[in-house]
């Protein structure tokens, strides 16, 4: 059993017409609109990353486990976010951890909020990422507040595996600036749903979210044996440089990372360095299962009137007007078979630097 595994508390057994959920203790208007689908903007994958058309810029979105700071529900520029290598986790990235679980907290509130005005069915528009995504939601009785928590990590974990969809597919957060590069990255999974695994456990403390999510961060950094400090991140991500990804080659080149992550259903499992291989208690993750029973599919759909850009043909012969969650694996296959066409025969030259100590940030 891995260290970090998450227990959850004694299912509720009141209908939920008697809930009585536990406040998130956040301010109304921060729950009042659904947050920006990239809270945080982080990370790119490596270190020392050139930038096309803007020579003498270096991207080292990477951090140290005395720089991370406590969280704070949709972010704040004390939080200290970025990459950091753990012996039992691989590559996670603090930025989308936090983002999804407080994705998840924020569905839960939706749902919380509409079965207490009698509303047991939801629907809402969560903006436009390669097309309008409407959520629709069901929220029987039969479902316990346990269930509800566990409904909204699984919404908030399909959200983010479709922006990973989308950005492969040509969706980006500035026009005309493609973020294939980033899409299906080796820790990008594994960080969302870790993330989504830590927010269903604040929800169910008694302490105040972010002050719950404070410390559950502290304390999985610590279970899965984060490096201490920024430098040691840094000699991680040069030890998989030429392999997993390059710096010779500058964002926002799709060629910049090699290795990607495919495998994001049902459970993630993380990336590690050659020395790290072979572990008994490597800490994979997986979507939480609910107790009611059937598909939970059946209780939410994520509908998405696609723009036209994704291969909506070649995938499905008959057509969609939309695409739901339903259809990620099969979107999630196409891509990784394209990702063997067009980067898995990349051959990186041997890295131009040597010298650990000269190739270190300066801290």
């Amino acid at each position: 059993m891995m260290k970090f595994k998450l227990i959850f508390s004694a299912l509720c057994l009141a209908a939920l017409t008697n809930l009585h959920a536990r406040p998130l203790n956040l301010a109304d208007k921060r729950l009042q609109e659904a947050p920006p689908r990239i809270i945080r903007t982080c990370c790119s994958f490596g270190v020392d990353l050139k930038v096309a058309a803007i020579p003498f810029i270096r991207y080292n979105d990477i951090t140290g486990r005395d720089l991370i700071g406590p969280h704070t529900f949709l972010g704040s520029k004390h939080e200290g976010n970025g990459i950091i290598y753990t012996h039992k986790g691989g590559f996670v990235d603090i930025g989308h951890l936090r983002d999804q679980a407080d994705w998840t907290a924020y569905i839960y509130d939706l749902i919380v909020k509409n079965k207490k005005s009698g509303n047991s069915m939801i629907v809402t528009r969560l903006g436009y990422e390669g097309g309008q995504k409407i959520l629709k939601i069901f929220a029987p009785d039969n479902l316990t507040e346990q269930d509800l928590i566990k409904l909204s990590g699984r919404v908030a974990y399909d959200l983010s595996v479709w922006h990973e969809i989308g950005t492969w597919n040509g969706t980006s957060l500035i026009p005309m600036v493609p973020e294939r590069y980033s899409a299906f990255s080796v820790e990008d999974g594994y960080s969302n749903l870790l993330g989504i695994r830590l927010g269903i456990e604040a929800l169910n403390s008694d302490l105040p979210f972010e002050e719950a999510m404070t410390k559950l961060i502290n304390e999985t950094l610590d279970q899965l044996q984060a490096l201490p400090l920024r430098s040691q991140t840094y000699d991680a991500m040069m030890e998989v440089e030429g392999n997993w990804w390059s710096n010779r080659v500058k964002l926002p080149s799709g060629k910049v990372i090699k290795k990607r992550q495919f495998e994001l259903y049902p459970c993630v499992a993380p990336s590690l360095l050659n020395e790290d291989l072979g572990q008994t208690d490597v800490a994979s993750i997986c979507l939480p299962e609910l107790t009611a029973q059937g598909d939970p599919n059946q209780y939410y759909r994520l509908e998405i009137q696609h723009n036209g850009k994704f291969p909506i043909k070649e995938i499905f012969p008959g057509g969609k007007k939309f695409i739901t969650q339903k259809d990620f694996p099969l979107l999630i296959q196409y891509a990784a078979n394209e990702s063997i066409t067009k980067y898995d025969t990349l051959v990186y030259k041997e890295a131009k630097t040597k010298n650990k100590d000269n190739r270190r940030p300066k801290i």
